[in-house]
């Protein structure tokens, strides 16, 4: 099995000059399309063990990296929901243009691969959303820390994920209020699973059934993990994963 981990990646050049990265391994359809959270990058756990079983089993499977994140060029701070979709997209176009694609998002990745799945329409062979984090600009902050985004421009907060603090811009803000989905009906037909853990100190579960209500389609599993935290990126939590992944690409 060849871990493309440490393959180095491939750039893709966006129409403002900026080269995004992204790491494609051919193989069997649907191709998988992994889109991390927010100040994560494709060399994440999850993303990396899904790699593997990719690799594992001959199937195709797209990682990327958003301008800002991990090996793409470009500032954190100019990005936004929108530009981040876009550049999946753009990625997502160029290296699998063509043939059914399994999206997979982490957290904000997830409120990405809801967009993203709208509008690939009949390309989308199903959906995971692992804590996925639709409209978060929204239920994730309080009344305080949005008057601190409007006087100031940017929120700067500590997290337990990594070394660098959490850092949310306006402009980001505003995109996420700008691009909300669970105030109507989401209009995804295909499969969908939404893992989610309960005891996720980030998304609260009940995001989780709310997005499953949205969703048109009527192929919808909101499967809750009891102990699961934020990152579904314990050993039994990347099984589970595996296996939902495993079982879509079948049927």
């Amino acid at each position: 099995m060849t871990d493309h981990a440490d393959t180095p990646a491939a750039f893709l050049t966006r129409p403002d000059g900026l080269r995004l990265a992204y790491r494609f391994r051919p193989g069997a359809g649907p191709a998988l399309v992994f889109l991390p959270g927010y100040m994560s990058d494709m060399q994440g756990s999850k993303a990396i063990a899904l790699d593997a079983w990719a690799a594992a089993q001959g199937r195709a499977m797209l990682r990327l990296d958003y301008a800002g994140c991990g090996e793409s060029e470009g500032a954190f701070e100019d990005g936004t929901l929108a530009s981040w979709r876009d550049d999946a997209r753009l990625i997502i176009d160029a290296v699998v243009p063509e043939g059914p694609v399994l999206l997979i998002g982490s957290s904000m990745g997830g409120w990405l691969a809801l967009l993203l799945a709208q509008a690939l329409g009949a390309r989308v062979a199903g959906l995971i959303g692992i804590a996925a984090a639709p409209d978060f600009t929204d239920w994730g902050f309080d009344d305080a820390q949005k008057a601190t985004l409007q006087r100031e421009g940017r929120l700067v907060e500590p997290t337990p994920y990594g070394d660098q603090p959490y850092v949310t811009t306006r402009a980001f803000w505003e995109s996420g209020e700008a691009l909300r989905l669970l105030d109507g009906p989401i209009a995804i037909d295909g499969p969908v699973r939404l893992l989610q853990g309960q005891a996720d100190a980030d998304v609260p579960w009940h995001i989780a059934l709310r997005t499953a209500e949205r969703l048109r389609s009527a192929d919808v599993q909101t499967i809750l993990v009891k102990d699961g935290d934020h990152r579904l990126s314990r050993p039994q939590d990347i099984a589970l994963l595996i296996a939902t992944v495993a079982r879509l690409t079948e049927s």
